[in-house]
């Protein structure tokens, strides 16, 4: 990837640019937490954890972390100065209520009509739903950031497969490969691709149909 950046790294990168001045945002578990490491100079942001934290700060250094500050994945974090903590009960009333500005999860799934699938695959041990179904229905602006694909398999479909975790929710979706914007009326416009990648790459390795913006344009743009 660009810069000797992992996959996930790029777009946790690029999500990061999502983010305006004064949001409070929720990170889901896994790549998201990664946006942490990518927010632009000059915009403050808040992070919250649905763990119960405002002010989640970036990864800690090797070395440096607290046992203590963990995201809502259980992996270290850290928490800027001012920062808070929290019971569940807060931190769901914050989600539930609307007060959330931007949400960023991953996704096992995502169509064209703005559905996600990001929870279970039948037959396979989870250990619960955690806050998704909340987060998706009580955020501003639900963004995805995930792998294009998984082992070669489509995750962006015509039609969701798996058991979703909400309808008509996603607003954008971000990969490795291209950046792909919900419009309720139209359906997946694709506003941005990877250096290295064209049209028809993206159209061969995502299910749902695809309208090409007449703006399109270069990630690092």
């Amino acid at each position: 990837m660009a810069n000797g950046l992992t996959a996930k790294e790029f777009i946790a990168k690029r999500v990061a640019k999502e983010l305006n001045d004064g949001d409070l945002v929720n990170l889901g578990i896994g790549l998201p937490t990664l946006v942490t490491n990518y927010i632009p100079e000059g915009i403050n942001v808040l992070i919250e954890s649905e763990n119960g934290m405002i002010g989640m700060g970036p990864s800690p250094e090797p070395g440096q972390e607290d046992n203590n500050i963990v995201d809502a994945g259980g992996k270290n974090s850290s928490i800027l100065s001012g920062g808070v903590f929290f019971d569940s009960s807060l931190s769901f009333g914050l989600i539930r209520g609307g007060h959330i500005d931007v949400c960023i999860l991953g996704a096992l799934q995502v169509d064209e009509s703005g559905n996600l699938a990001n929870w279970i695959i039948p037959g396979k041990f989870v250990p619960g739903m955690g806050g998704a179904m909340d987060l998706v229905t009580g955020a501003r602006k639900v963004i995805i950031a995930m792998l294009h694909t998984a082992k070669g398999r489509k995750k962006i479909l015509k039609e969701c497969t798996l058991p979703l975790t909400a309808r008509g929710e996603v607003d954008l979706i971000v990969t490795e490969k291209a950046v792909i914007e919900v419009d309720r009326g139209k359906g997946l416009i694709l506003k941005e691709i990877a250096a290295g990648q064209s049209i028809e790459d993206i159209k061969r390795e995502t299910e749902a149909r695809l309208i090409v913006s007449p703006k399109l344009k270069y990630i690092d743009d």
